[in-house]
């Protein structure tokens, strides 16, 4: 048995024990009073004995059920605990999933609150550190919060309030679910120095708790023993219909036209018909009726595969716009029925060429829709006012052809040839007959541009710093690299166009557009507007010292100071729905956060979770207190013996 606060029954027994005794002490005053009788004289000896001072207390029902009244009320302010749990002193580390998924509301009010009861069931239970408790050790709990990371609520303690209190403070996020971070950490945590020669730790293991609906991706990255990790599972549906994608862009043929690509998602057993909504800066534009099939239920390759259907619409809208697109059906995961994009307004480039002669790249340049394309010779441009071009900044993009200028103007620079001195590119030497052996076609310079032929007959051998992003390999040197220093952006292709076949190639000029495209969305905004949730929001270009102010869903504005490079970083994004950034003198910045993750949506919950091939069964009941809490029987005690006292009163003073 334990008692969790005997300190505070030991003060009120102090206070109240004498004052009920004191009681019985007081001398009565009394006047006196001719009787008729002598009968009552006994009486009244009696009476006097018993209220004289300094008397022995003699024989009192009264005062005894008091007193074991009082004692009841004493004992139950002590919070005496019957526990039924043995070998105290062990350790806990409870980990509680606040991932998209456990805002689900199939378990009343989500599946996080029903986890988070479940838990602090369980710190109930454990052995806690209090006086006069019979165990010789109490039990250490640790609270961990996780959704893509992991989040130390409270350190190893047997401080059930503390723990309690841990618990209530998580909150829910709508992130992805990472539970192989959060292991490390517990295990960090748990791996306490021993007293053996090697270091090792002198104490058991600490035990893993997990309450999740266990929708987390990365089991097969955890390695746990067959009695490490204990699974609690909450949630009882999968009904959810979620959009999964979504993006909006201008085309390239007519900027003024929108078009916005979704995709919806049918996580049930049932056919689903629900109405989406098409919105433009918070005005419905369209809503349109779509049925999706259920979750397939047949054995096969498309086995336990959710039902889809794929949208499009077409806006015309010259100005920037904040499009949403809502699914209508009520379900129980609210955070993915709705997908933004923030589209900026049609923008044409400016662009400098500086080339002593290149009618390749010309063309393929004036192939670009372009608002001006200036051609310079390399002496003019080392002519011109290199400070006026950064601060002015006349061009979107300059394009340098074998030309290493002395200075860079602050710019976007597209560069064939030898690197410039202020892209930290560095050059050894020059490599013959290079051919392309690798590329990352999913990124924006190389969407759709095929380098498979691509062939060059000198390419400098390039060292990019380490936070370049190579695009392209040649065999023996990268060939594309994209480097940002000190505010520009450098693409550089390390060889001469005209020393390769790639002229020749259909996707020279996909790539000229590509490569002015990207560096051109940079210059116009410095900034990705379309974020999921846990990417920063960014944004760079800002006066040092400069202060934003930052406000989203449950984020009414938090300020945040530009570092001394003109930048700041916000990671607070943790909700889905629209941020903004607000820099005084400057335009309103819009971020779109979306969830659009196909495993988080999926909120059927399971009963069994894999970890490197060690099946964990999730407990078949909810977590229930393993203790019994002896107060109400104490207080209903004490009720029953104020009762017993209150007849014997009335017995006693009826004559």
């Amino acid at each position: 048995m334990e008692w969790l606060t005997p300190l505070t029954a030991l003060y009120a027994a102090a206070a109240a024990v004498p004052v009920l005794l004191l009681l019985y002490f007081l001398k009565l005053k009394r006047r006196e009073q001719l009787v008729s009788c002598t009968l009552l004289w006994k009486r009244a000896v009696q009476d006097l004995q018993v209220n004289a001072p300094f008397q022995r207390i003699r024989r009192n029902i009264l005062l005894l059920l008091q007193l074991l009244m009082l004692a009841a009320v004493l004992l139950a302010l002590g919070g005496p605990l019957l526990s039924r749990i043995a070998a105290p002193g062990r350790r806990f580390v409870l980990l509680i999933d606040r991932s998209a998924s456990m805002s689900a509301a199939d378990v009343k009010p989500t599946r996080l609150d029903d986890a988070k009861k479940q838990a602090e069931l369980f710190v109930q239970s454990v052995g806690a550190q209090a006086l006069f408790s019979l165990g010789a050790k109490s039990d250490l709990v640790m609270v961990i919060a996780f959704d893509d990371h992991p989040k130390v609520m409270c350190n190893f303690t047997s401080d059930k309030r503390q723990l309690v209190a841990a618990i209530e403070a998580i909150m829910a996020g709508h992130g992805g679910s990472s539970l192989a971070e959060a292991v490390v950490v517990a295990r960090a945590f748990a791996q306490s120095p021993g007293l053996e020669p090697d270091s090792r730790t002198t104490q058991e293991p600490a035990r893993l708790v997990l309450f999740s609906d266990g929708r987390i991706p990365d089991l097969k990255n955890i390695v746990v023993a067959s009695d490490e990790l204990v699974f609690n599972c909450t949630g009882r549906s999968a009904d959810n219909i979620a959009v999964t994608a979504m993006q909006a862009r201008r085309t390239y043929e007519s900027p003024d036209e929108i078009n916005v690509f979704a995709t919806l998602i049918n996580y049930g057993y049932e056919q689903a018909a629900c109405d989406v909504q098409l919105s433009l800066n918070t005005d419905v534009r369209a809503v349109r009726s779509v049925t999706i099939p259920p979750r397939s239920s047949d054995s096969g390759p498309d086995a336990n595969e959710p039902g889809k259907v794929a949208l499009n619409f077409t806006l015309s809208h010259a100005d920037a716009a904040v499009i949403e697109v809502r699914q209508l059906q009520p379900d129980a995961l609210s955070c993915d029925d709705a997908a933004w994009a923030v589209v900026s307004p049609p923008r044409r480039l400016s662009v400098l060429l500086v080339t002593a002669g290149n009618i390749v790249l010309e063309s393929g340049l004036r192939a670009s829709p372009l608002a001006k394309l200036d051609v310079r010779s390399p002496a003019q441009f080392d002519a011109m006012d290199h400070a006026a071009l950064s601060v002015d900044q006349p061009y979107d993009v300059i394009v340098l052809d074998n030309h290493v200028p002395g200075s860079l103007p602050k710019c976007r620079y597209l560069i064939f040839g030898r690197p410039p001195a202020g892209s930290d590119v560095a050059v050894a030497e020059q490599v013959e007959n290079q051919v392309i052996v690798d590329w990352r076609p999913k990124h924006a310079v190389l969407q759709y541009v095929n380098l498979t032929n691509l062939f060059a007959a000198k390419s400098f051998r390039m060292t990019p710093p380490r936070d370049a992003e190579v695009l392209a390999e040649f065999n023996e040197t990268p060939a594309l690299v994209l480097v940002r220093r000190q505010g520009s952006t450098f693409l550089i292709a390390g060889f001469d166009v005209l020393q390769t076949n790639w002229p020749f190639e259909p996707g020279f000029v996909l790539f000229c557009y590509n490569a002015v495209s990207f560096l051109g969305t940079e210059a116009g905004q410095k900034y990705q507007t379309n974020l999921q949730v846990g990417e920063p929001i960014v944004v760079d270009g800002l006066t040092p010292g400069a202060t934003a102010r930052i406000s989203g869903p449950y984020l009414p504005g938090t300020e945040v100071t530009a570092t001394p490079a003109g930048s700041i970083r916000f990671s607070g994004d943790d909700r889905v729905g629209l941020y903004s950034v607000a820099v005084p003198d400057q335009p309103l910045r819009m971020f779109a956060v979306n969830l659009l993750d196909a495993s988080e949506s999926d909120i059927k919950p399971v009963g069994e979770i894999v970890m490197s091939g060690q099946i964990v069964q999730a407990r078949q009941q909810p977590v229930s207190r393993a203790n019994l809490p002896l107060w109400p029987w104490l207080v209903g005690l004490a009720l029953a013996l104020a009762c017993l006292e209150w007849l014997v009163y009335n017995k006693k003073v009826r004559i």
